[in-house]
Parts: structure tokens; C-alpha cells; sequence
């Protein structure tokens, strides 16, 4: 028989093994201490529980409760907040978890490949940037990398203070787009940083949305062969062939660390999976993207792609039409002499047609890039030409946004006429007089470069002694073009071809 002293160890067991029966409430890592709730809309809480078990949220005022369904998911969303003082983020269960130091403002989603992922530190100006990187209201977060064909809940990362330590290894774009909102807008910015470098756009969206689609076969296929046969084993094994090679000290021709395909950034859905899903509903106010070079060789797939990422990702987070706004790719490597194709060329065509979808805005950077650098170090130019379209066209700034567009061509005798749409205080040759960039063709599609002249404040007309009668103008068509032509805004004329 027990005594009443030696039940009590037995009693304690019986409750310790009740109470860890029992699932906690769980928050994916999206919601944490500092982070960002987007203003002026409902913003959703969501996590994990107990099957049927009650949770309540409660922030401000405000309570809202509750119950987990059969898979033990619930989602509460929260009215609109009032802008203030932090707040603390309380959810309850069986347990209780409290997230303070809570911000209401503008949170926007900093997303694409490399170009997006560079870090401050490796930017220009880093020095000065660092030394002033102490703003309080702005919070950042990076997501973890993970490719994997199996929807993910959650992240390893979590909302941190700008700091020079935070900022340092954080999206350069992602940090000056938000620090220019911070300043404008006196409003706390919360800034998720979730890139990948050499990231497809293919490994951003659902697989069975690229399926449905049918254009997205071929690379679906190919990746699925490329996976077939690769194991662990294979993997152990090219691991081993790169740790000889080091070993050998590193001979001709180099080696790259192994990347798994199963895993990697370019396999279809795998980023979608890994690191949006996760986040997915989460509130923002937009998008801002960097990405392409990867797809530049398949330029007229990415016609149909990037606007399919755009419409997915705004269905599944529903919240409408949120803003998205990119940036065009750089110029890079070496200038041609004579008028050429590129498949950058056809990739920032794309991305200028995609400009068709609602909400959307575009950085043109043409001038802005490094020939011999993939990864142009100016990345505070990117970051103004992409605050623009979110100062004019979300928070009623009265500046230009766009790029100047070509519109319309008509031709009389061996000239061609140029009109041009988004035009703001006037065409202008940048550095020197002579307009450069521009080259035209007859039928024979042989183009040759052409002189060109301002003669309006959105109008200029190109030519050739050697054309007699053009019919194809294009300006700017190249992977590293000469070209000057920009508003008197000191925003470049987007790159265009008359022809198709």
C-alpha cells in the first residue's frame, strides 16, 4: 500500500505524462518578438494545436478565439491595428506564448535570386551604410533556403531590429527600398528577405500549377529524369570527388561544391514549397522581385511564367492585387560593336510585357549594371527606382515611377518617328549630346546602327543612310548596350524592338 508521501511522486508522474500528452500552441517562425503587422487591412494568425483544442489571440483590445480543426491547424485574423506604441501578441492553449515588441506599418516581401539575396555588406558604400544602419522601426527577417518537393508550415529564421550587425548580411535592395519608405513615410517597415542566388523562376511556383499550364512540360520532365537516379549515395560520392579534387590542390578546371537537384533552386517548386508556402497569407503590402538571369535562356517561356508566379502568388495569399514591382535586368559583359541578339535582350523583353498585369512597376537599370560582374554593387540605385513605383502608386507621392515606353513608329521616307509613353519632364542624352543605343532595319531584318535626335519631349526620330526604307527599329537591344536615352528624371528609356 502507498503511503500518502510515496503516491505523490506517482501522482506528479501520472500528471507530467498527461500534460506532455497535450500538443502546444505553435506559431510558424513568420510570427515572433518584433515583427511587422501590415496596416490598415485584417492581418491572419495561424498555427497548431490540438485537434478541437481552443485557442484564443489576443493584441490591443483585441480577442478572437478559436478551435484548432482535425488536423490540430487553426487561423484567427485580427481587425486593422492602430499605428502606436508596440504591442504584445498573445496566444493561448494548453499553453500560452506572448510575442512583444510588435509593430503595425508597411511589411513588403524582398524576393527573387542573387541579386536580391546580396548583402549590404558586399554593396557600395557599405561603410557608411553599416555606420548608419541603427532604425529602430525598421525589422527585418530572412527566410532559410530550402528546396524540397513537400509543402513546408515553417522557417528557420526570425525578425531582428536594423542594426549594423542585422543589416549587414541582409538584402541590399530589401534594406534601402525599405529604409527610403522608413524616411518618407515615418511609418515602421518590416522587410522579409526571401531569396535564393541562381534561383529559376520555374522552382518559385506550385508544380501542379506549371503542370496545368502544358508550356512547362519539357523542363518538368527534364527535371524529373535528372532526379530519378540521383541517391544519397551519388551525392556521398560527388562530395568525395570534390574533397579529392581540394585535396589535389584544386587543378584546371575548377569544381563547384556539389548541388544536390533534389534539393536545389532550379528544380520546379521547390523554392514555392520550402520557403513561400510557409509564409503564404502572411500580410503585406507587395512584392518586390529580382530575378531572371537564370531563365535568360528560355526568354519567351518566361512570357507566360513570370506572370503566372505573379497571379499564383497573389491568389494563394489572398489579398487581392498586391503590388509587384521588379527590377530589369542589368547590362553585363562585353559591349558589341555591331547591332546583335541577346537572350537578355528577349529576357528583359519579357519582363517589360509583363507589365500587362495590374499593380505592377518596373526598374529599368540599363545603366546601372557592370560588364564584368554579374552582381552590380550599386545597389542603391535599384532600390530608388523601385521605391518610386511604391511612393507614386501606393502611398501618393506625386513623382514618376515608370521608365519612359516606346508607344508608336511611323515612317516617311528612310525616318522613322518615335513616340513614347510615361514621359515625364522631357527626353534627354545622358552624358553626351549624340542619342546612342538605337539601330534599324529594312525587310531584310539586317539591322545597322542608326543616328538618332530628340525632337520633342517624347519624340525622337532615327535613321540610316544605309536604310531606304526601315521598317524595324530597336534601341537598347543587347546584353551590355551603349545606350543614353533617358527622362531629364534620370530614369533610362526601357529597352524595346519595334519588330516581333
Amino acid at each position: 500500500m502507498l503511503t500518502i508521501t510515496s503516491r505523490i511522486p506517482a501522482i506528479l508522474s501520472i500528471s507530467c505524462l498527461c500534460f506532455t500528452a497535450q500538443a502546444d500552441v505553435n506559431l510558424p517562425s513568420i510570427f515572433g518578438d518584433h515583427m511587422v503587422l501590415q496596416r490598415e487591412q485584417s492581418n491572419p494568425v495561424w498555427g497548431t494545436a490540438d485537434a478541437g483544442e481552443s485557442v484564443t489571440v489576443t493584441i490591443g483590445e483585441q480577442s478572437h478565439t478559436t478551435v484548432a480543426n482535425d488536423a490540430g491547424q487553426w487561423r484567427v485574423e485580427l481587425d486593422p491595428l492602430a499605428m502606436g506604441s508596440p504591442y504584445t501578441l498573445s496566444v493561448a492553449g494548453n499553453n500560452t506564448l506572448q510575442f512583444k515588441d510588435v509593430l503595425v506599418g508597411e511589411v513588403w516581401f524582398c524576393s527573387g535570386q542573387s541579386n536580391m539575396q546580396w548583402p549590404v555588406k558586399n554593396s557600395n558604400h557599405a561603410a557608411v551604410e553599416l555606420a548608419t544602419a541603427e532604425h529602430p522601426e525598421i525589422r527585418l527577417i530572412t527566410v532559410s533556403q530550402n528546396g524540397t518537393q513537400e509543402l513546408q508550415d515553417d522557417f528557420k529564421g526570425e525578425w531582428k531590429m536594423a542594426t549594423a550587425s542585422s543589416v549587414a548580411d541582409f538584402s541590399a535592395v530589401g534594406y534601402f527600398f525599405g529604409k527610403r519608405l522608413n524616411d518618407a513615410l515615418d511609418v515602421p517597415i518590416g522587410l522579409i528577405d526571401n531569396a535564393w542566388g541562381g534561383s529559376a523562376a520555374e522552382a518559385w511556383v506550385p508544380r501542379d500549377v506549371l503542370a496545368a499550364e502544358g508550356t512547362f512540360d519539357d523542363y518538368i520532365t527534364s527535371w524529373d529524369q535528372r532526379v530519378a537516379d540521383y541517391t544519397d549515395e551519388v551525392h556521398a560520392e560527388k562530395i568525395a570527388e570534390f574533397h579529392a579534387w581540394e585535396a589535389a590542390g584544386k587543378p584546371e578546371p575548377r569544381k563547384r561544391w556539389p548541388s544536390d537537384p533534389r534539393k536545389n533552386q532550379h528544380r520546379p517548386a521547390n523554392i514555392y514549397n520550402g520557403m513561400v508556402h510557409p509564409l503564404t497569407g502572411y500580410g503585406i503590402r507587395g512584392v518586390i522581385w529580382y530575378q531572371g538571369e537564370t531563365n535568360a535562356g528560355r526568354a519567351e517561356q518566361y512570357r507566360e511564367l513570370f506572370p503566372l508566379l505573379i497571379r499564383n502568388w497573389r491568389e494563394r495569399w489572398g489579398q487581392g492585387d498586391f503590388p509587384f514591382y521588379w527590377v530589369q535586368l542589368a547590362d553585363f559583359q562585353s559591349e558589341e560593336s555591331m547591332p546583335s541578339d541577346n537572350n537578355w535582350a528577349y529576357l528583359r523583353e519579357a519582363q517589360t510585357m509583363t507589365l500587362s498585369l495590374p499593380n505592377t512597376g518596373e526598374a529599368v537599370i540599363i545603366d546601372a549594371g557592370e560588364g564584368r560582374d554579374i552582381h552590380p554593387r550599386d545597389k542603391q540605385t535599384v532600390a530608388d527606382r523601385l521605391v518610386r513605383h511604391a511612393l507614386a502608386k501606393d502611398y501618393g507621392y506625386d513623382m514618376a515611377s515608370d521608365s519612359p515606353r516606346y508607344a508608336s513608329m511611323s515612317v516617311e521616307g528612310n525616318t522613322v518617328t518615335l513616340k513614347f509613353d510615361h514621359v515625364d519632364q522631357g527626353l534627354y542624352a545622358f552624358d553626351v549630346k549624340e542619342v546612342k543605343g538605337f539601330s534599324i532595319a529594312g525587310e531584310d531584318q539586317e539591322f545597322v546602327w542608326a543616328e538618332a535626335k530628340i525632337v520633342g519631349k517624347d519624340t525622337v526620330e532615327v535613321s540610316s543612310e544605309l536604310i531606304e526604307n526601315p521598317v524595324a527599329v530597336r534601341y537598347a537591344w543587347a546584353i551590355n548596350p551603349v545606350a543614353n536615352l533617358q527622362d531629364r528624371n534620370g530614369l533610362p528609356v526601357t529597352p524595346f524592338r519595334t519588330d516581333d
